[in-house]
């Protein structure tokens, strides 16, 4: 491999790209996403998954009578909560999806950001408030083209750890976008259960098909964007600030939605520089 510019293995390829999406969200997909994704797959396109899975980690603190509370979006992580998030995200909910990626007919790899030193992590800036949060400083990006160009599609749960081994949460948009730029992918696409980014127009609710990073941040201030979207767009714009070309949100009920995406059909909320 070689090194581009900017220090980075240069693995980049057309036919790769870094898909996110909630556990929550991949649970309640149709099984005809999957084999979407298994035809993308067997034509050469090589998909790399990065899931989160917030609700069922809060039902499982729940079942074990652990309180769990929010700062600005961040799950506040003590060591006995982020036990909790790693057998949620890294066993439950990974084996998961690998499971439905395989009954459909596709080949697929589970891994936690620490295996392999593949999400290095350091603690967020306001770690004395949240805890073990973590913010993705280094993705072994050599270790997932490599599966991928082993024929399975690395499903990677967002869970980091640093040089002396301790482990971070970390939020699963973030750690995606860190995973696209890293892997220097065409795009990133995020699958939510809505249609993309909604704006008011003469008083009714419509689809964004195209936004620049100025423009979504003049949406999040007036409060068009809000809740559970403002992660996702945060992490979009800094993905694009690193080597991706686009971000695109879609609603993954939509019907071979990957694939027309891939063809270039106008899916959802195209997000892109200035």
């Amino acid at each position: 491999m070689t090194t581009n510019t900017n220090g980075k293995e240069d693995i980049s390829t057309s036919k790769r790209f870094v898909m996110k999406c909630g556990g929550s969200t991949l649970a309640a997909l149709p099984d005809s996403f999957f084999t979407d994704l298994r035809e993308l797959q067997q034509s050469g396109i090589q998909p790399v998954i990065v899931h989160g899975g917030g609700p069922a980690i809060s039902e499982n603190l729940a079942k074990l009578g652990i309180e769990s509370s929010f700062v600005n979006g961040l799950r506040v992580t003590s060591a006995e909560v982020l036990d909790v998030v790693e057998m949620t995200l890294a066993g439950s909910i990974n084996k998961a999806i690998v499971r439905r990626i395989q009954l459909q007919g596709g080949l697929a790899l589970g891994l936690s950001g620490v295996d392999g030193n593949l999400l290095t992590a350091q603690p967020v800036a306001n770690s004395a408030e949240v805890g073990w949060v973590g913010e993705v400083t280094e993705v072994n990006a050599g270790l997932v083209a490599g599966i991928a160009d082993m024929g399975y599609i690395p499903v990677i749960a967002p869970i980091g750890v640093d040089a002396a081994g301790q482990r971070y949460n970390i939020n699963a948009d973030t750690a995606a976008g860190a995973v696209a730029s890293y892997l220097q992918s065409s795009r990133m696409i995020v699958v939510t259960d809505v249609p993309g980014i909604m704006s008011t127009v003469e008083g009714r609710k419509v689809v964004l098909p195209s936004v620049t990073v100025r423009e979504i941040e003049h949406l999040i201030v007036s409060g068009e964007i809000y809740g559970g979207m403002i992660p996702k767009v945060r992490a979009a714009i800094d993905c694009i600030q690193g080597d991706v070309s686009e971000v695109v949100i879609v609603d993954g009920k939509e019907p071979r939605v990957l694939s027309r995406v891939m063809n270039g059909e106008a899916l959802g909320t195209r997000i892109v520089r200035e």
